[in-house]
């Protein structure tokens, strides 16, 4: 069994990575340029912000200039000068933000962030990573949040460093938020609805859901095949959400489920018919115009002539009725 000492559990407990916007714009430029030359290659650079203790508030980044073998992962290479000469230059700019750890493009972990976590701490004395997934197809944030701890064996062997796992977020401050609703309020397509809309968030949930399950599956199949070394905080959280999963063999929720489905089922149903019924009404109303005009198209100007008098007849016959009725009306009243 490994376990962790308890005295950085303690200090990592309750620590949040809080990742602005502009980070994750100027990491996604950083890869876009160095992949506009060498496709599928990871990007290294600096994060600048406050370590408050229990948050961790990622405000601003620098890219370095990073190579390593994509073969052997031993080997790489990092401009310590670059790092040195671009902090000087950001602390005349903002004095408040100071390094708090690095990022890289991952997707996953790699043999060689130990040795480069290990190297960054001669600048800090607690580094941060974060891993930045730039992939266009991910959902979800795209953001992982590492911090290097030591483990201790149960059988008395040597500690080795690994990465313990932190939650991240993603927060702005009032100007970034604006920038962003107006680059989000570019790139929207207008012509979409709110229902359009709503359902493509809702499928883009569940495929991020399905990528987690699939990475859980991937997990577990490597544990039972000796691949991978088993994590009783891993098998703790799966048991506690597998525990929460409903009894299906249960018949009183079985039941219940069903006529929750049928409920939701009838509402559609219904939405259905009347759109339908609509739609025949809309049809039948177009067929009866069409009909019309059709006939009055076929009808010879003879007809048409005789149609327009009859009218003409009809119309001065009500005029002269109404003429009478008048005059009867006026007679009375002298009469009277």
């Amino acid at each position: 069994m490994v376990a962790t000492t308890t005295e950085q559990l303690n200090a990592l407990a309750g620590t949040t990575v809080v990742v602005h916007p502009l980070v994750l714009l100027s990491v996604t430029d950083h890869h876009a340029r160095v992949a506009a030359r060498t496709p599928n290659k990871r990007v290294i650079g600096i994060l600048l912000g406050q370590d408050n203790g229990k948050t961790v508030n990622v405000a601003n980044s620098f890219g370095i200039p990073f190579e390593e073998d994509e073969k052997d992962s031993k080997t790489w290479f990092l401009d310590h000068n670059y790092i040195e000469g671009m902090w000087e230059m950001f602390k005349k700019v903002n004095a408040r933000e100071r390094m708090i750890g690095w990022y890289h493009t991952g997707p996953k972990l790699r043999a060689s962030d130990l040795e480069i976590n290990e190297l960054l701490k001669k600048y800090i004395a607690r580094p941060v990573m974060v891993i930045v997934d730039v992939r266009p197809q991910t959902v979800g944030i795209p953001t992982d949040a590492y911090f290097a701890v030591e483990e201790i064996k149960d059988d008395g062997t040597e500690t080795r460093k690994t990465f313990l796992h932190v939650p991240s977020a993603i927060e702005a401050e009032e100007a970034e938020e604006i920038g962003v609703e107006h680059l989000l309020r570019d790139i929207k397509d207008s012509t979409t609805t709110t229902l359009a809309t709503r359902v493509s968030e809702q499928l883009a949930s569940l495929r991020g859901l399905q990528s987690r399950l699939s990475d859980i599956q991937k997990y577990l199949v490597d544990v039972s095949q000796g691949k991978s070394p088993v994590n009783h905080q891993i098998v703790y959280h799966l048991q506690d959400a597998l525990n929460l999963l409903p009894d299906l063999s249960d018949p009183d929720l079985t039941q219940s489920f069903v006529t929750s489905t049928n409920d939701e089922l009838l509402v559609v149903y219904l939405s259905s018919l009347l759109r339908a019924v609509i739609a025949l009404h809309a049809l039948v109303d177009n067929k009866a115009t069409i009909g019309r005009a059709e006939l009055e198209e076929e009808k010879s100007p003879e007809e048409k002539e005789k149609e327009k008098k009859q009218k003409e007849k009809k119309e001065e016959t009500k005029d002269e009725k109404g003429k009478d009725s008048g005059t009867k009306t006026s007679s009375d009243d002298k009469g009277l």
